[in-house]
């Protein structure tokens, strides 16, 4: 099923528009501070969007509406979790990171606890990023062979052979402003899509109340009851919620390149914490979409049988907006897809050039440094790419199941080396061992849902980190601001 010429002809001028950007932004470029971190230069404002369309991707924007159109609202528990979870960053990471010139996450822990560890955690992260943005550009391939009219896999290479190409030019700063942008664009799209589905139901919203409750209350949105097994429960959306905000907002490279990429920790600070409410809101919103897209689809059914409910909300806008008003649409959740694969190309080649000993040779180099960063850019398009054409099952969750495996893990290892000065670099790295695999056993042996996995993860780690540091005869490593760039 294609779009209208009208819808597609939007598409493939913002498309190119996009791509254009990250030509403009190749200006004044000078070194690996201007590739990665923009020179410094953005407002806060401006970052706590790019935090926002980064964490919400294509994945987001597709899967969040699947799941209230196949369940109810019970998401919305876990979003709580995400407030909690920045305000503890706040508290116990950002000053950390403040300390010294870093330009990646895993420099904390060398400080904390050697190189070794350090490239230990930016292993982590890497793995983990790869594979978790593999699925979102599963995603983005379930719009664009929407739009387009391909398979899945060519929507793959037309939309990473762009965003390479974009984020190889454009940098850090490219991806801010790109992210700011589309951000108000597809919330804007957000509302207009609410508005026009509560205009196309019969009877407005009181059929949607009378659906819903047909259906088992699908306007549900509170669950307090204490069961482990339960995704999506007051509980684990709060508790689970914030660990998982702590791992992927204080540890993961994507997001605390941002962070670090702020002015000053107080600028820093508000980004955070001001973006925690524009997520609040997104999710809202498109919860409430996908329980309009249940009730429209009542009377005018969108998905055939067997048909994945993820391609619910894009199939919605190929059939039923008016030309113009859904290529907007459609161009704004590919740009957006677009904007945060290139945020994360540019965290992970920041991550492999500067977290492991090969920066060493280059950092007296500033124009080599920068060619290899761009090289290393080129590299993990390529991986993700391969990543993208692998089948995944419910897009959303199997991001969020995926990213908790590591995350555990690395986040305690990050409350170890803050909390503990005591911990050792033997003992936090058996402990981040020993967390995986508690990990892995509740994911295996137990019916314990993933919102709870990076809780468990950290705190094993942790617990064992801290004990074996107390057993052993390892020597702690003194701590010192390290001197340039990290």
């Amino acid at each position: 099923m294609r779009i209208h010429a009208i819808d597609l002809a939007i598409v493939l001028v913002y498309l190119l528009a996009v791509t254009a950007l990250g030509l403009w932004f190749r200006r004044g470029q000078n070194d690996v501070r201007d590739y990665f971190l923009g020179g410094r230069s953005a407002p806060w404002w401006a970052l706590a969007l790019s935090i926002v369309a980064t964490e919400t991707s294509t994945l987001t924007i597709v899967g969040t509406p699947a799941i209230s159109y196949a369940t109810n609202l019970t998401f919305i528990q876990l979003v709580f979790g995400y407030l909690v979870g920045r305000v503890l960053i706040v508290l116990l990471f950002l000053p950390g990171y403040f300390r010294g010139d870093y330009f990646t996450a895993y420099a904390l822990i060398e400080k904390r606890f050697g190189p070794r560890m350090r490239a230990v955690a930016a292993s982590t992260f890497l793995v983990t990023r790869a594979i978790a943005e593999g699925v979102r550009v599963s995603a983005i391939a379930l719009v664009v062979s929407v739009v387009l009219g391909t398979s899945e896999r060519a929507a793959v290479f037309i939309v990473m052979a762009l965003t390479i190409f974009y984020t190889f030019e454009g940098g850090m700063k490219a991806v801010i402003w790109t992210d700011v942008a589309q951000l108000l664009l597809y919330l804007t799209g957000s509302i207009v899509t609410l508005a026009f589905l509560l205009h196309a139901i019969p009877g407005g919203w009181g059929e949607v109340a009378r659906v819903s409750a047909a259906a088992g209350n699908k306007l549900h949105a509170l669950d307090f009851a204490f069961d482990l097994s339960r995704r999506y429960t007051f509980w684990s959306g709060v508790i689970g919620g914030a660990f998982l905000t702590m791992a992927s907002h204080g540890t993961d490279q994507t997001i605390v390149q941002r962070l670090l990429a702020a002015r000053s920790e107080s600028d820093s600070r508000k980004a955070l914490l001001a973006s925690g409410a524009v997520v609040f809101v997104q999710f809202s919103l498109f919860l409430i979409v996908g329980v309009l897209l249940f009730t429209y689809a009542q009377h005018s059914p969108l998905l055939s049988s067997g048909e994945p409910t993820d391609r619910v909300l894009p199939v919605f806008l190929a059939r039923a907006m008016p030309p113009g008003l859904a290529g907007l649409l459609f161009a704004s959740m590919i740009a957006v897809a677009m904007s945060n694969a290139s945020g994360s190309l540019n965290s992970l080649a920041a991550s492999s050039i500067l977290d492991f000993s090969v920066a060493a040779g280059l950092r007296s180099d500033p124009a080599r440094f920068l060619a290899r960063s761009r090289f290393m850019t080129l590299v993990w398009g390529a991986v993700l790419l391969l990543f993208g054409l692998l089948p995944w099952r419910s897009l959303l969750e199997t991001g969020l199941t995926v990213a908790s495996f590591p995350l555990g893990s690395l986040l305690g290892l990050f409350l170890l080396g803050t909390l503990d000065r005591r911990a050792t670099p033997a003992g936090a790295c058996i402990g981040m061992f020993c967390g995986l695999g508690a990990i892995i056993a509740v994911w295996k042996f137990t019916g314990v849902a993933y919102t709870w996995y990076v809780l468990l993860g950290s705190c094993v780690t942790f617990a064992a980190g801290a004990l074996l540091s107390r057993l052993g005869n390892g020597n702690q490593v003194i701590l010192q601001t390290p001197k340039g760039p990290a």
